[in-house]
């Protein structure tokens, strides 16, 4: 059975609780499914804010799933568990086709980053459809790949502000991609991990000179997966700032509120 958010069980403690890894903060949190224009159906789920206005809105895209990623990543996790409540952010998250999580099974199956193309417009246009606000594109390992290759070409272009870029591999995107998105002027932030598998913070910023927008960050002591509270409250803080147009800010360490444990 799909897990539903419905499930959580909150209580009030009578002190501010440090924030940790399982911890859930308030958020309206409902599952959803996406529709896409090759008739596959992707489950997920929208978390918004339990009040108050929408200030942004995530549309996350998870790593690898041939190698474990799925919408339940743990930095995508902790976003859906805390920032409606922390920042008033909107944070959508699904699995690509093919990909499993206690949420359920998406349709379809692993496409290569080709296929997927048609995942993207699919939460694009849901997010639009129920009218979410100042809408980002999040991407994470190959959900990066996916930003860049399709997150600056019509329609998807016209309907988001523009993109956060976590530990980027640059395996499937190419120069070409990359100076659509330099060409679109859209603003993008570039978190690189000091010790990244893959791409590291010197050799991103000479790929990512293609986009002159382009603020890549560099992360002393962080990894591809970032691993530990640590550098996933760094990421985060790092997203909402550029969501957000503000300067960054470590997120609450604690909160004063009804929480909910994760299992």
């Amino acid at each position: 059975m799909a897990f539903d958010p419905a499930e959580y069980v909150f209580s009030t403690p009578a002190q501010p609780e440090a924030i940790r890894a399982a911890t859930v903060l308030p958020a309206h949190r409902e599952n959803i499914e996406l529709v896409t224009a090759d008739g596959l159906t992707l489950v997920g789920e929208l978390a918004l804010p339990a009040s108050g206005p929408i200030r942004a809105t995530l549309i996350t895209l998870h790593p690898l799933p041939t190698h474990g990623g799925f919408m339940d990543s743990h930095v995508f996790r902790k976003a859906s568990y805390r920032l409606p409540a922390l920042a008033g952010i909107a944070v959508l998250r699904f699995n690509t086709r093919g990909t499993s999580s206690p949420r359920g099974t998406s349709d379809g199956a692993f496409a290569e980053g080709i296929g997927e193309r048609a995942d993207v417009l699919a939460a694009v246009e849901y997010a639009v459809a129920r009218g979410l606000p100042n809408r980002w594109l999040v991407g994470w390992s190959f959900g990066t790949e996916l930003v860049l290759k399709y997150g600056a070409q019509a329609p998807v272009a016209g309907a988001v502000e523009g993109a956060v870029l976590l530990s980027p591999p640059l395996h499937r995107a190419t120069d070409e991609d990359l100076a659509r998105w330099g060409a679109s002027g859209k603003p993008m932030s570039v978190l690189v991990p000091e010790f990244d598998d893959y791409l590291q913070p010197v050799a991103a910023a000479h790929r990512f000179a293609l986009v002159p927008q382009a603020k890549v960050v560099g992360v002393d002591g962080a990894k591809h997966l970032w691993v530990g509270e640590k550098y996933a409250s760094r990421a985060l803080s790092e997203i909402t700032a550029t969501v957000l147009g503000t300067a960054v800010e470590p997120l609450a360490a604690e909160w004063a509120g009804p929480v909910a444990a994760a299992q």
